[in-house]
């Protein structure tokens, strides 16, 4: 147990988080009777968009809009970052999509540090829960508040919402549910922690996965692969890395795509519907050639007929 707030008065918190799954959590922390937001920390303006120009993150934006003090340390482990929070006297903190470690001294806050983490832990611990659903197949997803400790997403578990898949989900679309869940979550439990009225549950044992950062090449299609499975992935890779097949005529970034029957073809060669794979047909619904335009399938195959019968080129081409 937390033990209970002082007098009843508000607690101070800090919120930690830079992506957009915490957005919203920290919109309806803010207005939360219990809490009074004294400051926000997020990662540092980043070059964004076509020209690259410094942009703040979502987090930023939102925290300035609602007249919060807003901290972008680089790294929050620095002794300095430590301080500088820590000269805000919160009683608590919340997290949800920092991408960094917290440092002990923020765990060992009065309420601790909670974070909202949108799966059901232990299921998909680490940088890319989201995606792991989708490309898993998995029938059902949702998000943990839980308590931090000094592991990975290991920290016991406060309260969790599940939230079915109906398996045609992208990983946007996902997110923008998961975060409406997360912050629906906070609200409603976060009072009661602080009045110590929930006591944070250790993780089951069995069941533990971990996800890690994805990188650019992740995003190549495999035609080695089954198509069920490259099907997920153009949805769980979305927007970021993508999906792509190298050919003759230049990179061919997918951005939709749908499971066929079994054909006749090797697997990595085109057809006038898709890729072949080891087992099924990829079917390609939305396509971007390299400096071109996302366009549909069959308006590529009619700008590039050679694309028909054509191999995928390997990783290494």
């Amino acid at each position: 147990m937390t033990g209970t707030r002082a007098g009843g008065s508000r607690v101070r918190t800090v919120f930690i988080g830079s992506g957009a799954f915490g957005v919203a959590p920290l919109r309806r922390l803010a207005s939360h009777p219990d809490i009074e937001l004294v400051g926000v920390v997020t990662a540092p303006d980043r070059p964004a968009g076509r020209h690259h120009r410094l942009a703040p993150t979502g987090i930023a934006t939102a925290a300035r809009a609602l007249h919060v003090a807003v901290l972008v340390p680089e790294r929050l482990r620095t002794p300095d970052a430590v301080q500088a929070v820590l000269d805000l006297r919160p009683g608590l903190a919340v997290l949800a999509d920092y991408g960094q470690l917290v440092p002990s001294a923020l765990l060992d806050l009065r309420h601790g540090a909670l974070n909202l983490h949108p799966s059901l832990l232990p299921r998909h611990r680490g940088a890319t829960p989201i995606p792991a659903a989708i490309l898993a197949g998995d029938v059902e997803t949702g998000v943990t508040l839980m308590r931090m400790d000094e592991g990975l997403d290991t920290g016991p578990i406060v309260a969790q919402r599940r939230v079915p898949l109906a398996g045609n989900e992208t990983a946007p679309a996902l997110e923008a549910v998961l975060t409406i869940v997360a912050a629906d979550l906070l609200r409603g439990t976060v009072g009661a922690w602080l009045r110590g009225e929930i006591a944070a549950q250790p993780q089951p044992a069995d069941g533990a996965t971990l996800t890690r950062p994805l990188r650019r090449e992740d995003g190549r299609l495999d035609p080695a692969r089954p198509a069920v499975e490259l099907e997920r992935q153009v949805r769980a890779y979305l927007p970021w890395p993508g999906s792509f097949v190298d050919t003759e005529v230049g990179r061919l970034a997918v951005w939709a795509a749908g499971v066929g029957d079994a054909t006749d073809r090797a697997p990595g060669t085109f057809g006038t519907r898709g890729l072949a794979t080891a087992v099924g047909e990829l079917l390609l619904h939305e396509v971007q050639p390299a400096g071109g335009r996302r366009i549909p399938w069959e308006a590529f195959v009619r700008g590039r007929p050679g694309i028909i019968g054509a191999t995928a080129l390997a990783s290494d081409a």
